[in-house]
């Protein structure tokens, strides 16, 4: 048997199977955490993390059950909330003041549903969630900027998925109005 993968080519004996690994996974997000994050490694209060890059990345082939991004604040986008659901049935969850709690009981809430709960933060006050997850049986992955990320955090957690250069984007608003300074006519 001949499995390819990408530019190898594996000969494989013929009693030799591949195996199909099945997990379901929540992603949940602290928006604020991760927006500080690349914000403070770029040096642009403009960069956004770009879940088309990232969550391909974290599923690696396993499915997606469901994805919450929590933000603190009342001024989240709507578009970027549409945007969510849209494209992987998210959710974005108002939070009145941090993330940690809400975050926290969505997942114990979660722990029973899932294989792995994949969390997007560096933060340490996460530590004693990922020891009980773990402690409950389910996988727990860390997703973060790995310069804003405690080294607990990432020792704790059964995997770390560093978020680089590459999975976030400088946003740049439309330009609602032409300045009539640039515009040149002919007289």
């Amino acid at each position: 048997m001949i499995i390819k993968n990408k530019k190898i080519a594996y000969n494989l004996a013929p009693d030799v199977k591949k195996h199909v690994i099945n997990q379901s996974v929540a992603i949940l997000c602290d928006g604020n955490n991760i927006e500080k994050s690349i914000h403070e490694v770029s040096k642009n209060k403009s960069a956004m993390i770009n879940f088309d890059a990232v969550i391909p990345k974290l599923l690696n082939g396993r499915g997606l059950n469901r994805l919450l991004y929590f933000r603190e604040g009342k001024s989240i986008s709507s578009k970027f909330a549409e945007r969510l659901h849209e494209n992987y049935y998210g959710s974005v969850i108002p939070c009145h003041k941090s993330a940690d709690i809400p975050l926290t009981i969505k997942a114990t809430q979660l722990a029973s549903k899932v294989d792995t709960i994949i969390i997007m933060s560096g933060d340490s006050d996460y530590i004693d969630l990922v020891s009980h997850m773990k402690g409950e049986g389910v996988r727990v992955e860390i997703a973060a900027v790995k310069r804003t990320t405690s080294k607990i955090l990432i020792a704790e957690a059964d995997y770390f998925h560093e978020i680089i250069k590459e999975d976030w984007f400088i946003y740049k608003a439309p330009t609602k109005y032409i300045k009539r300074s640039n515009i040149i006519s002919k007289k």
